[in-house]
């Protein structure tokens, strides 16, 4: 976990108007019959007592997107709605600006990341746009998007950069302190910021000693040195499973809001990802994508300090199943439930079923086999048996790997240091 510097320290609030508690009450009138109201519920983890969740992950079309996408392309005129609009997304803010889109009757075109899950090319195609594939992530869709705007006339709807959308982000907040008044803290995901910022400048001004956290994945975070540096500074390279909030540059819009009104950004790491997805699934029975979990993953591994009931932002549900499967594996790695081991033993027949009886009688499932000859590592005569095991967590995990060793074999266990 790293926390950013004191929001606004070196930044000039006064470079772009903030969004107002107005703006943002009007744009809820405006969505009304638009967007669902989400529910709030109350995480069912006993290490979470204390914190709800808002789940706009239930939302229309999966995720929060909707309702700053349906404000930005409710306010174009009737020429900018003859000309269509595009976008750049990896998937949730496509899906939101096609929804609304279709809803209105306007054309609508989006450029998507090569990498983008394909459940959400399929989602987004459904709603009525044009898919165009390429670069490497947002940032790069983003470029050609702006580029297809000024060869043909299309609105670009940028994902974050804009004070429409900031707005309709907004109208989150005003749920969640109708949902719960007495909320102490709100923390949520950060991308580009549009979602913190629309939430930050509803809640502190009907709430202003509420504490608002934002969360980026580690190998994506670029706003703890946008703000240290006092204005927006691209990253060179991202890595995280986060793929929504993979988002290289701030937007000015949303930054000003960040520096000016939010109380710190924190960073999470891949596995405590993974392991938020897990307990979402297993504890509270919600599908969250690995973008939509950040915030309770914070919160799940302690990053944040929350004063008063905290409430966690579910900001999308959009996960490839593939990928989903994938995570599990690793949430349940990661929380010392499964693990994959590395054993070397003589090649003689019966050594393989007594490593399986040895692990069988201290109580671990084994999942898949896999004997290995021909390694030029291996001393003649030894064989390498990679194995894979559910156990009941950390502490079982250590006791098998102990036994197995006191029996006399070498084990290596991948991602832990036992």
């Amino acid at each position: 976990m790293r926390p950013s510097p004191r929001a606004g320290a070196h930044y000039d609030r006064g470079v772009t108007e903030l969004v107002t508690l107005a703006d943002v009450r009007a744009a809820a009138v405006e969505l009304a019959g638009v967007v669902r109201r989400t529910p709030l519920e109350p995480s069912r983890d006993p290490v979470l007592d204390g914190v709800h969740l808002k789940c706009e992950n239930l939302q229309r079309a999966g995720s929060f997107k909707i309702r700053g996408a349906y404000m930005r392309v409710s306010h174009l005129d009737e020429g900018q709605r003859a000309l269509g609009v595009v976008a750049a997304s990896a998937g949730n803010h496509a899906q939101g600006v096609a929804l609304a889109a279709s809803t209105l009757g306007i054309r609508c075109t989006v450029f998507m990341p090569e990498s983008a899950p394909l459940p959400k090319v399929a989602a987004t195609k459904g709603y009525g746009a044009e898919i165009i594939l390429g670069g490497d992530n947002v940032d790069d869709a983003l470029d050609s998007a702006r580029a297809f705007a000024e060869r043909t006339g299309a609105t670009l709807i940028h994902p974050f950069d804009h004070r429409d959308i900031v707005t309709g982000q907004g109208t989150i907040a005003l749920e969640i302190l109708d949902q719960l008044p007495e909320t102490g803290t709100i923390v949520t995901s950060v991308g580009g910021g549009g979602l913190i910022a629309g939430i930050a400048a509803a809640a502190k001004q009907l709430k202003p000693d509420i504490r608002i956290i934002g969360v980026q994945a580690e190998g994506a975070a670029a706003y703890p040195d946008s703000l240290a540096a006092g204005k927006p500074v691209r990253l060179d390279k991202m890595h995280t499973i986060a793929d929504g909030i993979k988002v290289g540059l701030p937007g000015k819009v949303p930054f000003a809001h960040v520096a000016s009104l939010v109380d710190q950004i924190v960073t999470v790491t891949e596995e405590d990802i993974s392991r938020a997805l897990l307990s979402l699934l297993e504890r509270n029975k919600l599908v969250v994508e690995p973008a939509g979990a950040t915030a309770y993953a914070a919160l799940l591994n302690y990053s944040v300090a929350h004063e008063g009931p905290a409430v966690a932002v579910l900001s999308g549900g959009n996960i490839d199943p593939l990928l989903l499967m994938r995570l599990i594996e690793h949430g349940l790695g990661a929380s010392g439930r499964f693990m994959r081991a590395n054993l070397r033993c003589a090649d003689r027949p019966g050594a393989l079923a007594s490593i399986l009886r040895l692990i069988g009688a201290y109580g671990g499932n084994i999942v898949d086999v896999y004997h290995q000859r021909s390694d030029p590592r291996l001393s003649v005569g030894e064989v390498a048996v990679d194995l894979s095991i559910e156990t009941r967590g950390s502490e079982h995990t250590s006791e098998i790997v102990a036994a197995l060793r006191d029996a006399g074999y070498f084990v290596s266990v991948e991602g832990l240091s036992i």
